[in-house]
């Protein structure tokens, strides 16, 4: 193998965390991988992984090339892009991932719109209301919806959507409308078990908040949750963009206006690997202009 080959070898054995599985990613033989990073390895004079017969690690100078290495394979890249034309045309497979409500409402009309766009462009999604491990799995692109941890991907800023506290008409007159923090200790809420299941930060969503009410459902989707309050279950915490239709309709009300926490940012994630991949530039692009014509909300 050349020195490219060399370095796609040793970050595919980074992001497989194993030299067969890197080899089946690259299609070549294990002991063709094997050969790379041992070349790799004499070649820098250093010790890249910590190997056993369960596990494959990066040593500390593995971590340190790890980077270093996934910039130049980039740069590569473009430059092959550049001269054989190809820059600027979105094709092959592009892999999303996104929250359940939130991709079915915005990423999935973004994605089929650059389909019937780029013939020889195909696309694969995994929405659900978990953050997947973006390199591990093979993502292009994440819609990550909250604050970012730190890491070494790529984040693009393209909006922020509410948290807010809602029920329905009829639950209000039942019950009554909270006037302040302290009245929530009265009321029932909807909470949930998963990522972004808004009734699950209820007693702590809203700024400065530690009344806790009584928990007449436990629901895991942000469906069930719109749902249930919706038919009177008690109060919800939810997003704005997944409680748009239900308010607008008259089917939930908000309240606590006033007590109303921080925007929430919406992000994409993608490693620095795939900055370059035409397809991935054209689907950021796309939800940026998306954004701009009116958000999330």
């Amino acid at each position: 193998m050349d020195r490219f080959e060399t370095l796609r070898a040793f970050v595919a054995v980074a992001d497989q965390r194993g030299f067969a599985a890197a080899a089946r990613t690259l299609n070549v033989s294990p002991p063709a991988v094997t050969r790379a990073v041992a070349a790799l390895e004499r070649h820098l004079g250093a010790t890249l992984f910590q190997r056993s017969t369960r596990a494959v690690s990066l040593t500390d100078e593995g971590v340190a090339f790890l980077e270093r290495a996934r910039r130049i394979l980039a740069d590569l890249l473009e430059a092959e892009q550049v001269v054989m034309g190809r820059r600027a045309v979105p094709r092959g497979q592009l892999y999303v991932t996104a929250p359940v409500m939130f991709g079915r409402m915005y990423v999935l009309p973004t994605i089929t719109a650059l389909l019937a766009k780029y013939d020889d462009l195909n696309a694969q999604m995994m929405l659900v209301d978990r953050n997947v491990r973006i390199v591990e799995e093979g993502i292009d692109v994440a819609v990550r919806i909250g604050p970012l941890v730190d890491s070494t991907l790529r984040a693009v800023p393209i909006g922020t959507v509410e948290l807010m506290v809602v029920a329905s008409p009829d639950y209000l007159a039942k019950h009554g409308v909270p006037a302040n923090l302290a009245d929530l200790k009265d009321h029932h809420y909807i909470t949930g078990n998963g990522l972004r299941m808004g009734g699950a930060v209820l007693p702590v969503g809203v700024r400065g908040s530690t009344a806790h009410g009584s928990p007449r459902l436990i629901i895991n989707t942000i469906d069930g949750t719109i749902a249930a309050a919706e038919a009177g279950m008690g109060l919800a915490n939810v997003l704005s963009y997944q409680s748009f239709d239900a308010i607008a309709a008259g089917r939930l009300v908000r309240v606590l206006v006033d007590e109303t926490p921080a925007p929430v940012p919406v992000s994409l994630l993608y490693d620095a690997g795939r900055a370059t991949m035409p397809a991935v530039r054209a689907f950021i692009d796309a939800m940026r202009e998306r954004a701009q014509q009116g958000g999330w909300d």
